[in-house]
C-alpha cells in the first residue's frame, strides 16, 4: 500500500488544468494504485491525481461499494436535472458545503490500460465523477458555490487548523479493498 499526501487547498498544482495521460505504463499503474490507496486510506469518495501533486487527467473513485478509475476523461451531463446536496473535498479536510451538480452525467476515457470506458451514474457517483473532474481541470468545489455561500465557505476555510499547510497523509487504517 502506497498512501501518498493530499495537497491542501492553497496549493497551486491544485489551479493548474492537469495534461492528458499518453503513457500507459508501469508508472500509471502505479499512480492509480496510489490514488486508490490514499482515497481508502484518507476516506473519500474519489481522488485526482493532482491532489496527490501529479498533474495528470487521473482520477478514482469508490462510490456504493465500485471502485474504479478513469483515464483522460470527458464529462458530458444527461438531462437538465441537478440537485443540490453536501459535498467535501480531501484537499478542503473537515467542512463540508452544498453545491449544485447535475444529478446524471456520463463519462469517457479509458482505463489504465489505454481501453475505452465509459462511467454512467447519479446522484453520488454523478457529484464524484463531476468533483473529481473539476480537479483535472484546477477548479475546487467551492468555486462552484454560490457568491454568499463561497464567500462563507472560505472564511470558515482560512480558519482551519491546516489552512497553510501544504499536504497531509491520511492515517493508514483497515482498507476496504
Amino acid at each position: 500500500m502506497s498512501v501518498t499526501p493530499i495537497r491542501l487547498m492553497g496549493d497551486p498544482v491544485l489551479r493548474t488544468p492537469a495534461a492528458p495521460v499518453v503513457d500507459f505504463d508501469r508508472e500509471l499503474r502505479r499512480l492509480v494504485a496510489d490514488l486508490t490507496d490514499t482515497m481508502f486510506a484518507a476516506g473519500g469518495a474519489g481522488l485526482a491525481a493532482p491532489q496527490i501533486g501529479v498533474g495528470l487527467r487521473v482520477f478514482t473513485w469508490y462510490v456504493d461499494g465500485e471502485v474504479g478509475h478513469l483515464v483522460n476523461p470527458e464529462v458530458t451531463t444527461v438531462g437538465e436535472e441537478t440537485e443540490e446536496g453536501p459535498e467535501g473535498c480531501l484537499s478542503i479536510p473537515g467542512y463540508t458545503f452544498d453545491c449544485r451538480r447535475h444529478l446524471y452525467v456520463a463519462a469517457t476515457g479509458v482505463d489504465l490500460h489505454g481501453e475505452p470506458l465509459r462511467v454512467e451514474g447519479s446522484h453520488m457517483l454523478a457529484r464524484a465523477v463531476q468533483h473529481e473532474v473539476d480537479h483535472l481541470d484546477g477548479v475546487l468545489f467551492v468555486d462552484r458555490l454560490d457568491a454568499e455561500a463561497r464567500a462563507a465557505a472560505l472564511a470558515a476555510i482560512s480558519e482551519a487548523e491546516w489552512a497553510g499547510a501544504g499536504a497531509w497523509v491520511p492515517r493508514v487504517e483497515v482498507s476496504p479493498h
